[in-house]
């Protein structure tokens, strides 16, 4: 059943999202690939893979200090080493995971100083888990690793493997509680932007607009804020991925990425606008961006594949790039869990050699990007959706089939102000867009015009 409420509560009267379930099926998911593969265990530090088998979680702050790790062993449940005292309250307040919640920590990605021996102690540890088992001289899966505890685990005898792959597999079919989380992360973002539209207005910096829409999706339950990428006017074209603390202007187009995590789960969600007005080619700009964006998503359903999708968009050089790798992420399509970039990739540069097909269940966006025939202004448009078992249903609903105009309405003295307009106002004119011009006014015996 699919569901069709996205409030950020579970209640006990309606059908949301079943925890449990999740729980379950995440980890069964997990466990069944790797009765299939050639390893013996998984050994993970990425904290959204720990979370995906685990279901435990710690603060932000810790995701890129690859100081927690989870073991998985075949056949068996996992055992996770955490920070400190989050050990006792994963027993307390995770019973599912109870006494195989352990206190253990690695490197700090590497401030412990060599000597301290904490490489070594991690090594001990998933050395003794695995000889209890039997497991010690099969293959070990890992997905992100410390170098010293790298050469640690080999000193103790332990053959490492891929094990990111196994994981990025695991997570590529979404479940049903998983689509719901995903579907409520969207909506938050649908929520952001409309209060950004209403507020966004000249005189405003882009920091600032990073601001309003991280209270908004704090206010409604947002777990992290990873990144709002809020780039306007001249900066739009090159895009370079990051916010400043430029001054909204009018006439500018200003582009977002909004990227939040609700329960762990991720979006990444571009809106454009132009603020004030939009030039004829900024006008034009979005149209290509969204004819191109419209045109994949209609491509897709289950059993066609990434390079079915990848070849319906221009070549790197149709837009002012040398070759794929130097517009890589511009035309771009990818997975999104507890992560942003997951499996499948939609990409000219890797889709056509390596394709990867379409199913059912997959939750992926697809992202495009055009610049304007001015040189500065551009369009970016991104969509999130659900594969389903005829085609896909697209989870972020806030409005861009067409261009939006943000900001104060502005009205002369014959009426509202064309929202479509060169920044510039002597090129709205017929002189400034190559018409007839004037007649020049007749000169007096002094020079001056009358």
């Amino acid at each position: 059943m699919a569901i069709k409420t996205y409030g950020p509560m579970a209640v006990d009267w309606e059908v949301r999202v079943d925890y449990e379930r999740l729980r379950r099926e995440r980890l069964a998911r997990v466990q069944k690939l790797l009765r299939e593969s050639e390893l013996g265990a998984l050994l993970c530090f990425d904290m959204s893979n720990i979370r995906y088998i685990t279901s435990t979680h710690i603060g932000t702050w810790a995701m890129d200090k690859l100081f927690r790790f989870t073991l998985l062993p075949r056949d068996d449940e996992p055992i996770l080493w955490t920070f400190g005292s989050a050990a006792r309250h994963d027993q307390l307040y995770a019973p599912w995971m109870g006494e195989r919640a352990r206190a253990g920590i690695s490197t700090m990605r590497g401030a412990m100083a060599p000597g301290s021996g904490r490489a070594e102690d991690v090594a001990r540890k998933i050395r003794s888990e695995l000889e209890e088992r039997g497991l010690l001289h099969e293959p070990l899966g890992v997905d992100v690793i410390e170098p010293q505890v790298l050469f640690a685990l080999q000193k103790e005898g332990i053959t490492i493997a891929d094990g990111q792959n196994l994981m990025q597999t695991a997570r590529m079919i979404k479940t049903q509680d998983e689509i719901t989380l995903l579907t409520t992360a969207c909506m938050m973002v649908d929520a952001a932007y409309e209060e950004l539209y209403r507020w966004m207005r000249p005189g405003v910096r882009e920091n600032e607009c990073v601001a309003l829409v991280s209270k908004v999706l704090y206010d409604l339950g947002s777990e992290h804020v990873e990144g709002v990428n809020a780039i306007s006017g001249e900066r739009c074209s090159p895009h370079p991925h990051v916010f400043s603390d430029r001054v909204l202007r009018p006439g500018d187009p200003a582009y977002f990425d909004i990227l939040h995590s609700f329960n762990g789960y991720r979006t990444c969600y571009y809106r454009t606008f132009a603020v004030g007005s939009a030039s004829p080619a900024m006008v034009d700009a979005y149209k290509r961006c969204r004819e191109i964006l419209d045109v994949a998503i209609n491509a897709i359903k289950p059993g066609v594949t990434t390079a079915d999708v990848v070849k319906l968009w221009p070549r790197a050089e149709e837009f002012g790039f040398p070759n794929e790798e130097a517009a890589f992420a511009l035309q771009f399509g990818h997975g999104v869990g507890l992560t942003i970039w997951e499996k499948p990739v939609f990409s000219r540069l890797v889709s056509f050699d390596h394709p990867e097909v379409i199913e059912e269940g997959m939750v992926f966006a697809l992202e495009t990007f055009w610049p304007a025939s001015d040189g500065w202004t551009a369009a970016r448009i991104e969509e999130q959706l659900v594969v389903t078992k005829d085609g896909c249903e697209v989870i972020t609903r806030f409005p861009a089939e067409e261009l939006l105009v943000a900001g104060t309405r502005y009205y002369t003295v014959n009426g509202p102000l064309s929202p479509i307009r060169e920044v510039q106002s002597h090129l709205n004119t017929a002189a400034g867009q190559g018409g007839p011009r004037m007649p020049a006014p007749a000169a007096t015996s002094a020079g001056h015009t009358l």
